[in-house]
C-alpha cells in the first residue's frame, strides 16, 4: 500500500499542478459494503476528509460511482441534486467547482477522481480528457488488495 501512496501523491501533485486546481481526491469504496471515503486528498484545508464516509450514490462520489459516469459541479449548490449536506467532501474543502470521473475495478465503478476548486470553474473538453487519462492511469494501480478481492467480493 505504502508504494501505491506514493504514486498516488506523486500523480495527484501533478495533477493539481497541471490543472492549477485547489484539490485532487481520491475516494474508494471500502472493501466491505457500499460507504465510500476519501482517504487521499492532496490541496486539504483542513483533516475533515478523513472523516467523511458516504453512501453508494451519494455526494459526487457516490454518485460518479452509482452511476459509472463523470460527474460536472460548476457553481456548487447551485444545480446539485439533493441537499447540499449529502456532498461534504465540497462543504468540507469550499469547493465551488468539481469534476469527479470514475474508476473501475473489474468490471465495476469501485470509485472517484476528484478535481477541485474554490472558485468556479468551467472545465473544458481537454481538461475532461486529461482526468479521464489519469483516472485510467489510477485504475491500473490500485492497491493489491483491492484487484484482489475486486471480482471475488463485490
Amino acid at each position: 500500500m505504502e508504494e501505491f501512496e506514493k504514486w498516488i501523491s506523486t500523480a495527484g501533485d501533478r495533477l493539481k499542478r497541471d490543472f492549477s486546481c485547489d484539490v485532487v481526491g481520491l475516494a474508494l469504496q471500502n472493501l466491505a459494503g457500499l460507504d465510500i471515503t476519501w482517504p487521499y486528498v492532496i490541496g486539504h484545508q483542513n483533516e475533515k476528509y478523513k472523516y467523511i464516509t458516504v453512501r453508494y450514490g451519494k455526494g459526487i462520489a457516490g454518485k460518479v460511482i452509482s452511476s459509472s459516469r463523470p460527474m460536472e459541479i460548476t457553481s456548487f449548490p447551485n444545480g446539485i441534486f439533493g441537499k447540499s449536506t449529502d456532498y461534504p467532501i465540497m462543504l468540507a474543502e469550499q469547493l465551488i467547482s468539481a469534476y469527479a470521473v470514475p474508476l473501475i475495478c473489474g468490471d465495476s465503478p469501485k470509485g472517484a477522481l476528484l478535481i477541485g476548486y474554490r472558485n468556479m470553474h468551467l472545465f473544458t473538453e481537454e481538461e475532461k480528457n486529461q482526468a479521464i487519462e489519469v483516472a485510467r492511469r489510477v485504475e491500473s494501480s490500485l492497491p493489491d488488495h483491492f484487484v484482489t478481492y475486486g471480482r471475488d467480493r463485490f
